[in-house]
């Protein structure tokens, strides 16, 4: 079975975001860096013995990141989910996520980082709420979530009908 990981191109602070994202979730850190040889580096247009690729690890999951130059940008069509088990972790990685962003791209619980990569901080049941086969409970979640940037998880269960976490 094919291994997918996710591939983000960065202009030129590739090895900066990665210790940045790094910092924030446990069970990560980086597993290899390349650098831009005489060859890369002509090609590219990028310093020789400069940053190429850092190979990184997010809570077990592989991404790679590329110093690749100012040709392609981040964009809300390409998003990373976080699913929270409490309000306190949405709380974390909002917070986490949110610093130096752009406060404008925040509603639903999606977001957007410094470096303008999207993410959406999540109640991991917000599906299962979205999904209630009562349609009036499952259209409470929807109202309840579109008012909201950051997600307050006990709103949201109450919109569907849920008691307050303890």
């Amino acid at each position: 079975m094919p291994k997918i990981t996710p591939f983000l191109w960065f202009e030129d602070n590739a090895e900066e975001a990665v210790n940045y994202y790094t910092s924030i979730f446990r069970n990560s850190g980086i597993t290899a860096t390349t650098r831009y040889d005489e060859e890369g580096a002509a090609v590219s247009g990028r310093p020789k013995g400069s940053v190429m690729t850092v190979a990184f690890r997010l809570d077990g999951n592989d991404f790679v990141a590329l110093n690749g130059g100012p040709e392609f940008r981040f964009s809300e069509a390409i998003s990373f989910v976080v699913q929270c088990d409490s309000q306190e972790e949405i709380d974390y990685y909002w917070g986490k996520l949110t610093a130096g962003g752009d406060e404008k791209a925040q509603q639903c619980g999606w977001l957007k980082d410094r470096y303008g990569v999207s993410w959406q901080v999540v109640p991991a049941i917000l599906g299962e709420l979205l999904n209630i086969p009562d349609p009036e409970r499952s259209r409470s979640v929807m109202k309840a979530l579109i008012g909201m940037k950051k997600i307050d998880m006990d709103a949201i269960k109450q919109a569907a009908g849920r008691k307050r976490a303890a």
